[in-house]
């Protein structure tokens, strides 16, 4: 299948050929997220992931912290005194709760995938990144790499691989909806083609911003960003770094071939000086 430009990846659809299928993602708008943790649930039930985030936190109602080997949702609460919309100082609190159900971003160029030696790491025909366990050997090194810290090692009974989201593989390549979209009782969590919810997203933005959410913005939804957008963008309220999350993120890898030429222009010159010196001694 031919794809548009800016949904296509590094892998997706060219070297899937005829099997390549719509490239699919998700939508959180987090206008309408109620930190019910559904999707949290959900996930783990699904997914057989194992039980964290029993400990006191002190983060408001947040009781997991992050994304991690054990958390492929995390539903963030953000407490703020400032009012919920604009207008709403002359007769609110002042203070307003901000909730939204982190993931994976499943990202265009994923450094993540670039940086895997053993080809744990795959792209999918349906375009979202998948960690195979019974290939990853544990080395790491795509937990560095992703700019977002969403990789990470289990340390459960000396387990060692990495894991996270696979927006459910084994739902979506038969049709089904991922485990956490199909649980969010508000469906501030879609599934879907990724341009249509991208399109969807824009129409939902406008919509959020006229009814006084004056700092609402799209996050990860342009292809010109420093990852090629993302598999799983947002609709948020204020700024990423209120919810933890970077404001210009960077394909870790994007420098990567200009520094081995340079490397490589720096070893040539060392190697024609030593010749130089070695010629010249002869004389």
């Amino acid at each position: 299948m031919s794809a548009q430009p800016n949904l296509a990846t590094e892998a997706w659809p060219e070297s899937y050929g005829d099997e390549a299928r719509p490239r699919m993602g998700f939508f959180t708008d987090t206008s309408v997220c109620i930190g019910c943790k559904a999707c949290e649930v959900a996930c783990k039930e699904w997914n057989q992931v194992p039980e964290d985030g029993l400990l006191f936190t002190a983060e408001s109602y947040d009781n997991t912290g992050g994304l991690g080997a054990d958390t492929w949702r995390h539903v963030a609460f953000i407490e703020q005194d400032r009012p919920l919309r604009v207008g709403d100082g002359e007769h609110g609190d002042g203070f307003r709760w901000l909730m939204s159900s982190d993931v994976c971003k499943h990202c265009t160029h994923a450094a993540c995938l670039d940086v895997c030696p053993t080809g744990a790491i795959i792209r999918t025909e349906l375009g979202t990144v998948v960690v195979q366990e019974d290939v990853c050997n544990g080395c790491g090194y795509c937990v560095p790499a992703c700019p977002f810290g969403v990789l990470d090692k289990r340390e459960i009974e000396d387990d060692g691989r990495v894991w996270k989201c696979t927006l459910c593989y084994d739902r979506t390549r038969d049709g089904l909806t991922p485990a956490c979209a199909q649980a969010c009782p508000t469906e501030s969590i879609q599934y879907g083609p990724l341009d249509e919810l991208r399109e969807r997203a824009g129409a939902r933005l406008d919509k959020v911003v006229a009814d006084g959410f004056a700092g609402a913005r799209l996050y990860g939804e342009d292809p010109n960003d420093g990852v090629g957008g993302f598999g799983a963008f947002f609709l948020l309220l204020d700024e990423p770094e209120v919810y933890g999350l970077p404001p210009n993120p960077v394909d870790t890898t994007r420098d990567l071939p200009g520094m081995w030429r340079s490397a490589a222009v720096a070893a040539g010159a060392l190697a024609l000086g030593v010749a130089a010196c070695l010629l010249g001694g002869r004389r």
